[in-house]
């Protein structure tokens, strides 16, 4: 499951996450979700959350169902 539906997104959940100078190369980093970042309820390129290391990233893939 991508990332793109606010929805589908909760904090606590584990997912894996590109941040902004990873963008190019699309280097995943894994967290849980400490905040949804991200107002609307959609975004194309993921929603924006902030993971609980301090991460901030558009998640791409969603490791939790």
């Amino acid at each position: 499951m991508d990332g793109t539906r606010r929805a589908d997104l909760k904090t606590g959940m584990a997912v894996n996450v590109v941040q902004k100078h990873h963008q190019r190369t699309g280097e995943f980093t894994e967290g849980v979700i400490a905040s949804i970042l991200t107002k609307s309820s959609t975004h194309p390129h993921g929603i924006k959350v902030k993971l609980q290391s301090g991460i901030v990233g558009r998640v791409k893939e969603i490791l939790d169902t």
